[in-house]
Order: structure tokens, then C-alpha cells, then sequence
């Protein structure tokens, strides 16, 4: 097995394995781990596995978790199927970590190409750990201890009656996280705001907030200045998609775009989410 470095802050393509044999081979699939952990996403080439191994490789890292929206695999619950071929949706053309609408948001995921377009289609990844990083230390000082609202309500509920979109946002509560997280396993800290963020929940303090115009719209251009960290280019690499290839990304210091420049051509692509923990 070989990794390759794609940029100089996230991403390596991976060759020389089948996920296939690392789904049954605990020292392989911990090399993989290792290698997510260093590089943050992975990209791997001709993978002609079935859904089961698709489903054993990513249970490895824990068990899979359903989308209240997407639809999935009756006979492989937990992989979802993102079939882009009759309509143009734009639910995933922003920059977003998955889930983070959930009080314990996916550890990661897997993703496999089953179709795309010959040309178009891409996907970009950016590293929220440089993102963090890179910030100006008064805004670092300035965002410590902050924490934000995320909600799946405003996200792909827009597009339900009213009625529906209650009923989505009732069984999944706008929830809180801090704006700074820590990766449990690396310890690294990661910007964490994205296209599901809504407001912060405690930025209305005497320290923050002189008058009126300080809270609304002092915290919101605060909070998009911080969303669109994830726009820097020295931060991403971005994937053009072939049949077969998968991604496997750490959903806990990543977001991603999809890139909707194909319509109408078809992009059939299916995930596997891992269920994560509650961000600290």
C-alpha cells in the first residue's frame, strides 16, 4: 500500500489496497486509520467492491447511521444513496461538515462513485485545522469559549411545506456545539461553523456587546467571516471522480462542497456515515 500527498495540507491517494481485504484485516485497516488521521481524506482508485464490503469497510471504524432525508439501500441500511439524475439539488454545493445538525455528528464517512458525469462533478475538501490555525490571534482570543447553533431545519427543510419542515425540525432539534473543537483522537483543534450554522447561542455578552449593533450584525458577519475560512484554497484539495473511487474523510476536522457544474448529467454516488461523538 502506497499514499501519496495531493497538497501540502490535506488529502493523499491511496493505492495498492482493496478495501475489500481491509475490511476483514485488522492491521490493514489500522494503517488506514493512521493514514486518515495524518492526511484527513483519502482517495482511492478502482475499487470494484460489493455494498457489503462497502458496509464492512466503513463498520470498522464504528457503527453507520440513516439520513432523515436521503434515502438508503433497503438491503444495506446506513449506506445512502445520493442519486443525482432526475433533478438539480443544491443541498450539498456549500461548504458543510455532515451532520453537524446532530448532537453527536458522524466520526467520518465513505463514499463511493457508482456514476458521474465524464467531466464535472468534483468534490473539495478543506482542512478546518489550518483553517483554525491560520486565524489572526485576536480572532482566535475573540472566538475561544464560543459556541453555535446548527440546524437542519433551514438546510434541507427549505424546500418542505411548512408543515414537514416542523415536523423535521421537532425530530431534530437545532443543537449547539462550540465554534472550536477538539478531535478526540489527534487533539488537534478545527474551525467548526459550516452551512448548517444558524447564530451563536452566548456571544451576547458584556465583553462582546456595547450596543445593539454589536449582537445583529456584529456576531453575523463574525460568524461569516468564520464560515468562509473554509473557501481559502490553501486549505482543499479537490477530487475529480471516476466510477469506483471512494473517499474516506475525517468528518470531525473537514468540510466539504460538491461541485454542482453537471447538471443534467447523472452523478450516482453512495455513503456510509459513521457515527461520532459529542463535539468538545
Amino acid at each position: 500500500m502506497r499514499a501519496q500527498p495531493l497538497t501540502c495540507n490535506i488529502g493523499a491517494e491511496v493505492s495498492g489496497v482493496s478495501l475489500a481485504d481491509a475490511a476483514r484485516d485488522e492491521a490493514l485497516f489500522a494503517e488506514i486509520k493512521s493514514l486518515l488521521l495524518t492526511h484527513k481524506v483519502l482517495f482511492l482508485r478502482d475499487q470494484e467492491i460489493s455494498r457489503a464490503d462497502h458496509v464492512a469497510f466503513a463498520r470498522r471504524f464504528g457503527e453507520l447511521e440513516d439520513h432523515p432525508v436521503a434515502g438508503s439501500d433497503p438491503d444495506h441500511p446506513g449506506l445512502v444513496q445520493i442519486y443525482r439524475s432526475d433533478k438539480r439539488e443544491n443541498y450539498e454545493n456549500s461548504y458543510h461538515t455532515d451532520g453537524s445538525w446532530r448532537e453527536t455528528p458522524p466520526m467520518g464517512c465513505v463514499l463511493r462513485c457508482i456514476e458521474c458525469p465524464p467531466v464535472g462533478g468534483d468534490t473539495i475538501w478543506v482542512n478546518m485545522a489550518a483553517a483554525y490555525e491560520h486565524l489572526p490571534e485576536e480572532i482566535k482570543q475573540r472566538i475561544a469559549g464560543l459556541r453555535a447553533k446548527h440546524s437542519i431545519e433551514h438546510s434541507f427543510g427549505a424546500a418542505m411545506s411548512p408543515e414537514k419542515r416542523a415536523g423535521l425540525a421537532a425530530q431534530y432539534p437545532m443543537v449547539e456545539h462550540p465554534v472550536v473543537r477538539t478531535h478526540p483522537e489527534t487533539g488537534e483543534k478545527a474551525l467548526y461553523v459550516c452551512g448548517f450554522s444558524t447564530h451563536f447561542a452566548n456571544f451576547h455578552t458584556p465583553e462582546n456587546v456595547r450596543y445593539g449593533q454589536d449582537k445583529t450584525p456584529g456576531a453575523s458577519h463574525l460568524l461569516n467571516y468564520l464560515i468562509s475560512q473554509a473557501a481559502i484554497p490553501e486549505y482543499q484539495v479537490r477530487f475529480r471522480w471516476q466510477p469506483n473511487s471512494v473517499a474516506i474523510w475525517d468528518n470531525r476536522c473537514t468540510q466539504h462542497y460538491a461541485v454542482q457544474d453537471y447538471w443534467p448529467a447523472p452523478r450516482k454516488m453512495e455513503r456510509a456515515a459513521i457515527i461520532g461523538d459529542k463535539p468538545f
